[in-house]
C-alpha cells in the first residue's frame, strides 16, 4: 500500500484538473512520498477524464452523481493508507500539503484546512458564505457535536482511510463534508486543523454549489444527527414550563404585570406540557432508528435507559397515567351529575377538566410509544 492518496472529485473541470494534477505530482516527487493521484469523475463532459490521465492521475468513473458519491467512491478505490481530499478547481495549493502530511503521520485520524485562519484571497469566497454561511453553520457543529473544527466545510482535508472507511458514511451530496466531521467527533477522534489559503477558482464558470439549498441540506443533517438539541431539549423546556404554569394556574389565577393568567392560559400551558412529551419521544424514536441503522453510536447511557424501558413497563406507566386521568375526570363528571347537569362555573371546571385531559391524552401517548419503540428495536432484540 502506497502511503498517500491524493483524491480530486472531479465535474466538468477541464479548465483545471490538469493543473491541478500537476501541482498534486509536484507535491509527491519533491517529497519523496510513496503516493498517486486519484480523480473520481462524476460524469463529465468536457474531456476533464483525458486531461487528467495525460497529467499523470489515476481515473476512475462514478456513475452515481454527487459530491459525496464521487468522493465515497473515491476513498473506496484509493491505494494510499492516507488521502487528502480536494476540490479539482484550482482553489486549494496542492503543493504545500505538508502540513496535512506531518499531522497524519502524528497520528491525527482527521486534519481539516482552516480557510479563516490561513487567508481567502478577494473573490474566492462569496460574502453571504464567508461571513454568514460558514461561520453559522460551523458554530452550529462545534455547539451540537463538540468538534473543535473552525471551517467544518473546507474541502481541503486529510484522514485515514481505514479510519474514515469504518465510519459508515452514507450521504451522497455536498453534505457529504458535514458527515465526515460529525462522525469523526461522535466517534470522540483527534481532529487536527492546518491553516489553508483559498483563491478564486480557474475554471471560469459558476461554481456547483447552490447556496441556499446546499446550505439547507447542510444545516437540515446537522439537526438530524443531532436529536437531543432537535428534539430533546425543546422538548424538556415545553414539559417543564408547561406543567408548571398548569399546576400554578390549578390553585388560582396569577397576574404578571398587567396581564392576568387564568384557565384559557392554563388550556396553553397544558398543550405545551403534551407537546414535550411528544418531543422528548420523538428524540428516543430518532436515536433508536439512527442507531439501528448505523448512522449513531450506541450511548451506554442509552442502553441502560432502553433496558429498562420495556413494553410491559411502558405499557403499564402510560395506563396508570391515563388512569389517573380517567379517575379524575370521573370527579369532575360526578360534580356535574351533582349539579343536575346544569351550568358549571367554567373557570373552576376548567381547572380539573384540562390537566385530566391532558394526563388521559400523555398516558395514551407514553403507552402507544412503548409499542413503536419495541418495533423499531425487534431486530436488536432479535
Amino acid at each position: 500500500m502506497t502511503e498517500l492518496t491524493i483524491l480530486m472529485p472531479c465535474l466538468d473541470e477541464a479548465a483545471t484538473v490538469g493543473g491541478c494534477v500537476a501541482k498534486a505530482r509536484s507535491f509527491l516527487e519533491q517529497t519523496g512520498i510513496d503516493g498517486e493521484v486519484l480523480v473520481a469523475d462524476n460524469g463529465s463532459s468536457d474531456g476533464s477524464q483525458a486531461l487528467a490521465k495525460e497529467s499523470g492521475a489515476r481515473v476512475i468513473e462514478v456513475a452515481e452523481r454527487g459530491y459525496g458519491a464521487a468522493l465515497a467512491a473515491g476513498i473506496a478505490a484509493a491505494r494510499g493508507r492516507f488521502v487528502i481530499m480536494g476540490d479539482a478547481d484550482d482553489s486549494y495549493d496542492f503543493t504545500g500539503l505538508h502540513g496535512f502530511v506531518d499531522k497524519l503521520r502524528q497520528g491525527f485520524p482527521l486534519v481539516m484546512g482552516n480557510r479563516f485562519k490561513g487567508g481567502i484571497a478577494p473573490g474566492a469566497m462569496p460574502a453571504l458564505h464567508r461571513y454568514l454561511g460558514n461561520p453559522v453553520l460551523s458554530f452550529i457543529g462545534r455547539l451540537l457535536f463538540h468538534a473543535r473544527v473552525g471551517d467544518f466545510h473546507c474541502g481541503l482535508r486529510g484522514f485515514d482511510r481505514a479510519a474514515v472507511m469504518s465510519l459508515g458514511l452514507r450521504t451522497r451530496g455536498m453534505e457529504f463534508a458535514s458527515e465526515v466531521v460529525v462522525k469523526a467527533a461522535l466517534a470522540g477522534w483527534r481532529i487536527a486543523e492546518v491553516p489553508t489559503t483559498l483563491r478564486p477558482d480557474g475554471r471560469g464558470r459558476d461554481s456547483h454549489l447552490r447556496s441556499w439549498r446546499d446550505g439547507w441540506r447542510h444545516l437540515r443533517f446537522l439537526l438530524l444527527f443531532s436529536p437531543r438539541w432537535l428534539f430533546l431539549y425543546p422538548g424538556l423546556v415545553l414539559f417543564f414550563s408547561g406543567t408548571l404554569l398548569t399546576s400554578v394556574l390549578y390553585f388560582a389565577p396569577i397576574r404578571i404585570g398587567a396581564a392576568g393568567l387564568d384557565v384559557h392560559s392554563m388550556l396553553y400551558a397544558s398543550a405545551a406540557a403534551l407537546l414535550g412529551i411528544q418531543l422528548c419521544l420523538f428524540a428516543l424514536f430518532a436515536r433508536v432508528s439512527a442507531q439501528g441503522a448505523g448512522l449513531l453510536p450506541r450511548q451506554p447511557s442509552l442502553e441502560r435507559l432502553l433496558g429498562f424501558l420495556t413494553l410491559e413497563r411502558g405499557l403499564a406507566g402510560g395506563l396508570g397515567i391515563a388512569l389517573c386521568g380517567f379517575l379524575w375526570s370521573a370527579a369532575a363528571f360526578l360534580r356535574w351529575l351533582e349539579a343536575d347537569f346544569g351550568a358549571l362555573d367554567p373557570r373552576l371546571v376548567m381547572r380539573d377538566t384540562i390537566p385530566a385531559s391532558a394526563l388521559m391524552v400523555a398516558g395514551m401517548e407514553v403507552a402507544l410509544a412503548a409499542f413503536l419503540l419495541s418495533v423499531l428495536r425487534l431486530k436488536e432484540e432479535r
